[in-house]
């Protein structure tokens, strides 16, 4: 499910590349101001939880498509003028997957007849850097306490430049989710993609920013997944119903799938994997897929109280319900039919990822197990509390997360299989 590949350090912004990325060429940034732009971007340095979706961070997922282009494009491109779609979402996407894996390709045989220059440390700049990933970590560990410990097995690169990758997610997701949502217009999120991309460029605004530049400076990370996923924070804006399972699938790849994406070519893929490149990044999209469908079965009467529905309206139709029933928060016979039918499409996309887990570098397996595991579970206990996603949240034990994270480990520990994995 990570289609990176061992060893690669080719800078996606090869003119822009130093070791740090904090430079442009000549360019050097005042440590202080790093410093103190990053304190005051939270409220009191801390992330909370409230506005709209809750979006769930697979760690896996698909390439972005479509980059900067707004989502009227994207009706445009998927609606015929019938009306009728003339290429499913899943189609798009997976298009994007080949194209991905073809430039993670390509990017490896540049790096064989590149020669490796050493990083360019500047005085004073050093100490800041680590002090940046430090404090990423500690965000980490503080929201995603399991994936953080998993992430503790892989190398110290591996493991600094994943938790700025979700450092950057969580405050990209504050933006439309954190507590000035309210006061996010367009024009704030065109702001916020104008900064990736001189982060990309080697000019950080904060000492976070830092910490990503420098990852992507030194992995073969694409700008696209990131763009993608600030239109999927444009999709939430101005979108609150979901027509059909297409509909919905584009946006579970923008808000989940493509946080793989950007981790893919830092999770890297086994040695003795047999695997194409193609299909390790389909199977990362399945679990974020799946991920993000779990996401939004658990909260159901969450998102309702907020007077929003991330369900197929077409397929509520046809189970004899409404929005109405929805926010009527009532268990029915029709609801209970309605969500194993969601239920069962969910764990469809577990089960599409799991053989691509086993495709990952054996550092990075057990972290993935562990979100694959848990997350799974949570459709279990949807089940357990009779379908009530309406007053009961879902949600797994500590007991039971302590009896997943042995197992997780032993599934990280099986090797690739001897077959070879093809694209779904």
């Amino acid at each position: 499910m990570s289609a990176a590949l061992t060893g690669v350090v080719v800078s996606p912004n090869s003119e822009v590349c130093s070791g740090l990325g904090f430079l442009e060429t000549t360019r050097v940034v005042d440590p202080s101001r790093l410093l103190a732009k990053e304190k005051g971007f939270f409220r009191s340095e801390r992330f909370k939880n409230a506005g709209r979706k809750q979006r769930c961070y697979s760690y896996f997922g698909e390439l972005g498509f479509l980059g900067s282009r707004k989502l009227d494009v994207v009706s445009r491109v998927v609606a015929s003028s019938s009306g009728n779609l003339a290429i499913s979402s899943e189609q798009l996407v997976y298009d994007v997957v080949l194209k991905q894996a073809a430039l993670v390709k390509e990017q490896m045989r540049s790096r064989e007849d590149m020669e490796v220059k050493p990083d360019i440390v500047l005085p004073g700049t050093l100490g800041l850097l680590n002090e940046a990933y430090d404090r990423c970590g500690e965000v980490c560990a503080e929201y995603a306490k399991t994936f953080y410990l998993g992430t503790l097995l892989m190398t110290p690169e591996r493991r600094k430049a994943i938790w700025a990758i979700y450092v950057w997610c969580r405050r990209t997701d504050e933006l439309v989710d954190g507590p000035n949502a309210s006061h996010i217009t367009p024009k704030a999120l065109d702001r916020w993609e104008s900064r990736l991309e001189d982060l990309f460029n080697g000019r950080p605004f904060d000492m976070l920013d830092a910490a990503l530049s420098d990852t992507v400076s030194k992995f073969p990370v694409d700008i696209q997944p990131f763009k993608d996923m600030i239109d999927g924070m444009r999709m939430d804006l101005r979108k609150s119903r979901y027509d059909n399972f297409d509909e919905l699938y584009l946006y579970c790849y923008y808000v989940a799938g493509t946080v793989g994406l950007m981790s893919v070519p830092i999770m890297g893929i086994d040695r003795d994997s047999l695997a194409t490149t193609e299909s390790v990044y389909n199977a990362a999209l399945a679990l974020g897929i799946a991920n993000q469908l779990t996401n939004i079965l658990r909260d159901v009467g969450e998102d309702a109280r907020r007077g929003r529905v991330y369900l197929p309206q077409d397929e509520l139709a046809k189970a004899g319900l409404s929005d109405e029933d929805i926010f009527a928060m009532k268990v029915t016979d029709k609801w209970r039919v309605f969500m194993k039918k969601q239920i069962k499409r969910a764990r469809t996309f577990f089960d599409q990822a799991e053989e691509g887990v086993t495709q990952l570098s054996s550092a990075s397996r057990w972290p993935v197990w562990a979100s694959l595991l848990l997350y799974r579970q949570i459709l279990d206990e949807i089940e357990a509390n009779d379908y009530n996603n309406f007053t009961r949240r879902a949600y797994v034990s500590k007991p039971k997360k302590i009896v997943a994270l042995p197992l997780a480990y032993a599934k990280s520990l099986v090797p690739p299989s001897s077959r070879k994995l093809v694209p779904n």
